[in-house]
């Protein structure tokens, strides 16, 4: 009786193993940057839909109590969230007793909101009518427009909002010639 015989080939050499290793470290450090940037826009995109559903919701609570509601931020900047509510008292701060729709929390830190309006006294609210026209927190036949800007890293992102009240989001790498940031 023969003893059985190894067959060579039939496994994996450790050279082998390393040279697959390295391949596969190669392409991983490729993909994480790639990951890393794609998250980061992620990150910016999920943060202006938030402010720009804010807004919405600011306009169309205004139109249905036929009154004026201002969305303003929690802190001292917008960063620190924002709330939407009808503003009795006039100090773009939601007091007790104020009627509250809707209060978002705090962005992370690495994301940045400037914001630049018609009347630059106070910039940090949006405040709408009856109407459903973008006015100041003041007086709401004022009409009042401008830019909220979010920037993330190396990517930015513009809500527009118009003398109506209009809002609409660009991006300023993609629509140079009519996407201006509030910091231009």
């Amino acid at each position: 009786m023969k003893a059985p015989s190894l067959r060579r080939g039939a496994g994996v050499t450790l050279i082998e193993l390393l040279v697959v290793l390295a391949i596969g470290i190669i392409l991983l450090g490729t993909a994480i940057p790639a990951f890393h940037s794609a998250l980061q826009r992620l990150r910016l995109q999920a943060a202006a839909n938030d402010l720009l559903a804010a807004i919405d919701l600011a306009r169309s609570q205004a139109i249905a109590h036929g009154g004026k509601v201002v969305m303003a931020p929690l802190g001292a900047g917008w960063q620190s969230g924002w709330a939407v509510f009808v503003d009795h008292n006039n100090n773009r701060r939601h007091d007790a007793g104020e009627p509250l729709f809707y209060r978002h929390d705090p962005l992370p830190d690495t994301i940045r909101i400037a914001s630049n309006f018609s009347s630059s006294a106070a910039s940090l609210y949006v405040a709408y009518n009856g109407a459903g026209r973008a006015c100041s927190a003041d007086n709401t036949l004022a009409a009042r427009w401008g830019t909220l800007s979010l920037t993330q890293g190396g990517q930015a992102r513009n809500i527009k909002i118009n003398m109506l009240g209009r809002v609409r989001v660009c991006d300023p790498a993609r629509e140079q010639g009519n996407c201006g940031g509030a910091v231009d």
